[in-house]
């Protein structure tokens, strides 16, 4: 029986054209800069954005450690939402890799206001790290991919320059963000001193992140990817794969968000489910009564339904371009059966 894979959208696999692609595409050495494929990623990235300069890396947890530490020297402090992907789920890298502090702040919603950020930054007392950067995520994953609108993050800029911080966006579904505002890469790309873009999630690529910012910023980068063992070789044939998907897959990311508000329909007719997060994107978060969220996960799978528990009592199905409308329909069903 054909599996429904909700657990997330990095489980896609590459779809024809882009195999192809990476069957056709032309390589090199990538950490002697000569592999022609990911030059092309890189500076098609940094394009779009408005950026001087971009770095092919192996994963987004790579990318975002090295933006903190091209941002920050050691015994100064990020500030981040308390639901960040760097504070939750990159193992403590900003302490282990960077010498870093991190301040996670408490909100209802994910999403960090830019009227609280001087509440955040520390006095310049020699016992207390120094304040240098701002870190938002968008989507926000663990809220339920919520999303920040332009005003929110061009807000959060102005915050950041009055109070002398850098800003860096964590990316890694910033697409999605995109298509639900209606805005291109330019629009948001010159609010931040660096990003970092997610290919293997939505956008179904098989590898690989980027890191954006100016030519200075990414030259270190380069070398600090160097020193976490992220160098690549013929990366090319990977990085065809990031460029097919930036122009094939990006649009129809609008489909995943539908197929999101469909199970949210399904949700909130169920008795056994208390509270579902605010869909806004691909990521449909809910809480479950009479059952654990591991339980609840167990069920699906007796249905060949793959899903992901996020705590005790909430449950998270993930939508992507692997996950068809009738799969949709058919977990709908399965939910219903409970």
């Amino acid at each position: 029986m054909h599996t429904i894979d909700f657990r997330s959208d990095t489980v896609t696999k590459p779809t024809p054209g882009m195999l192809n692609a990476m069957m056709q595409a032309e390589v090199g050495d990538d950490v002697f800069g000569t592999d022609p494929t990911v030059n092309a990623l890189e500076a098609k990235a940094a394009k779009l954005f408005g950026h001087e300069a971009a770095l092919y890396c192996p994963s987004g947890t790579m990318t975002n450690q090295i933006a903190l530490q091209v941002h920050c020297g050691r015994l100064d402090e990020i500030i981040c939402d308390y639901t960040a992907h760097i504070y939750q789920y990159e193992t403590g890298g900003y302490a282990y890799n960077g010498g870093l502090a991190i301040k996670p702040i408490h909100t209802e919603n994910g999403k960090l206001n830019h009227k609280n950020v001087a509440d955040y930054i520390n006095g310049d007392f020699d016992w207390l790290p120094k304040t240098a950067l701002l870190s938002i995520e968008n989507t926000c994953n663990r809220a339920g991919g919520l999303i920040y609108s332009y005003d929110e993050m061009k807000a959060l800029r102005a915050a950041c320059e009055v109070n002398n911080l850098k800003f860096h966006l964590d990316g890694a579904r910033i697409f999605n963000a995109l298509v639900e505002l209606n805005l291109k890469p330019k629009d948001i790309g010159p609010l931040f001193d660096t990003i970092s873009i997610c290919m293997s999630k939505g956008l179904g690529a098989p590898v690989g992140s980027l890191l954006l910012g100016n030519s200075k910023s990414i030259k270190l980068a380069r070398r600090l990817r160097k020193v976490m063992g992220g160098g690549m070789r013929q990366a090319g044939y990977l990085a065809s794969a990031c460029i097919y998907a930036l122009d094939h897959h990006v649009d129809r990311l609008v489909d995943d968000h539908t197929k999101a508000k469909t199970l949210e329909s399904t949700l909130k007719e169920l008795s056994y489910v208390s509270e579902i997060k605010p869909v806004q994107s691909n990521m449909v978060i809910f809480s479950v009564d009479g059952l654990s969220a591991i339980e609840f996960s167990e069920k699906m799978r007796s249905y060949n339904i793959l899903c992901t528990g996020m705590s005790n009592t909430w449950v998270r199905f993930v939508t992507h371009m692997d996950v068809s409308q009738d799969d949709v329909e058919m977990a709908c069903q399965r939910l219903k059966q409970g």
